[in-house]
């Protein structure tokens, strides 16, 4: 099986797509399943745009709602996860994964899938150490300033189902990287090829406090085969040795989609032979069904403690409704209008939230409460302990200066522009 491996998106499916395209040519391959680590920006129309943490003169429509809409289909069945640049309100559809468009699989808020006989487990999101252990997930559309930079910070209830995962996982995907991840690898070289590490990670690299606590607790328990992340718009690789003899973790960072950039990977794994297509994964469905009873939604964390239903014999039920429904995902929905270049359309004509009918069959399939849209916790932070952190606080959310990084890319395509 071979799997491309892309860092940060950016919209710009078109170019990633029509790169991998050309490889399959020129290589005489031929590409199973592509994986993005984050900042996919599953952007469908102007609304959206509200929701992706971008400074607004930066915000743009790249190339997504084409397949949203149909007008392109992807040629590679595809699987991302968020990041901290997103049209959250279309992910907060599918906080429980599911098909953003024809082809191209959301791995949710947190998830695990099969695709052939591989499984991929995935984090969307950012770590903040404070939204990570005071808060659940308590942001709805539409989002005010605040939320639009909260809400994609990880949750200590995502990562508490992913750390029950017992059965090995073969690919892992995280948009920021492990903490300490960098004792694993030649850091000394990053600092070279990326001068700013010098200036503004080398504490933190030395004190092992660079990138995500979570992910490192995630790396040290699941112990995959690989790691896939993106985020900090460079490659890097390390291994990992667990314990003296024990497994060992492949890791590799990418870069973001730009001319010159080292953005993509090719991984060739052994497999059956496939056909391959993505399926729902048995244990994680199981675990899905076990914790939902405690989901926080409201700025409060959740009580962890609270599930009390047995695991054993929610497998055992998860397994009897796969038998009977089968394990594939239920069918892309499109829920608002696309874009459309030719017209321009008022924000104000698109509606909030919309119930995804794929979330909504998949919580059928488990007998779950749609829960998603439930406003009757406050999500005011006032009374909470987040109420003492300043508005602007966020110094967590971007290590490196995304404003900067986006102006770069703006001059690019200046450059690109005044060429042709």
């Amino acid at each position: 099986m071979r799997i491309a491996v892309e860092g940060c998106m950016h919209g710009d499916l078109d170019n990633v797509y029509s790169t991998l395209r050309y490889l399959e040519k020129v290589e005489n391959t031929k590409i199973d399943l592509l994986i993005c680590c984050g900042d996919f920006q599953a952007v469908r129309n102007e609304k959206d745009l509200e929701s992706l943490s971008v400074p607004p003169k930066y915000r743009s429509m790249n190339s997504f709602w084409k397949y949203y809409s149909g007008q392109e289909v992807a040629p590679f069945p595809t699987l991302f996860i968020g990041g901290n640049h997103e049209a959250s309100n279309y992910l907060w559809e599918l906080y429980y994964g599911g098909w953003a468009a024809p082809n191209i699989y959301f791995l949710g808020f947190a998830g695990v899938v099969k695709f052939g006989n591989i499984r991929i487990g995935g984090l969307s999101g950012i770590y903040n150490q404070r939204h990570y252990h005071l808060a659940g997930h308590y942001e709805r559309p539409p989002y005010n300033e605040r939320d639009i930079r909260s809400v994609y910070h990880v949750r200590e209830y995502d990562v508490h189902k992913l750390m029950q995962v017992e059965e090995p996982i073969d690919i892992f995907l995280s948009h920021d990287w492990p903490c300490g991840i960098t004792d694993h690898g030649n850091w000394e070289e990053l600092v070279r090829y990326k001068p700013f590490f010098k200036a503004e990670h080398a504490y933190q690299i030395q004190e092992r406090t660079l990138g995500s606590k979570a992910a490192a607790e995630l790396l040290e328990k699941l112990k995959p085969s690989y790691w896939f992340s993106a985020h900090l718009h460079c490659k890097f690789a390390a291994l990992v040795q667990h314990g003296g003899v024990g497994q060992v973790t492949k890791f590799l960072a990418l870069d973001k989609c730009l001319p010159g950039r080292n953005f993509l990977q090719i991984v060739e794994i052994e497999t059956v032979p496939g056909p391959y297509e993505i399926q729902y994964d048995e244990e994680w469905l199981a675990i899905t069904r076990r914790f939902n009873s405690i989901f926080p939604l409201s700025i409060n964390r959740a009580n962890l403690g609270g599930a009390l239903v047995d695991m054993k014999d929610c497998r055992d039920w998860v397994r009897s409704r796969l038998l009977t429904r089968g394990v594939r995902p239920f069918e892309f929905v499109r829920t608002v209008p696309c874009y459309d270049p030719s017209q321009s359309v008022s924000s104000s004509c698109f509606s909030d939230h919309h119930r995804n009918p794929q979330t909504e069959f998949f919580l059928q399939l488990l007998e779950l409460p749609y829960l998603l849209d439930n406003t009757s916790e406050s999500r005011d932070p006032t009374h909470s302990p987040l109420s003492f952190i300043s508005r602007d606080d966020y110094s967590e959310d971007i290590p490196i200066d995304d404003v900067d990084e986006m102006e770069e890319l703006a001059e690019i395509n200046d450059g690109e522009a005044k060429n042709e």
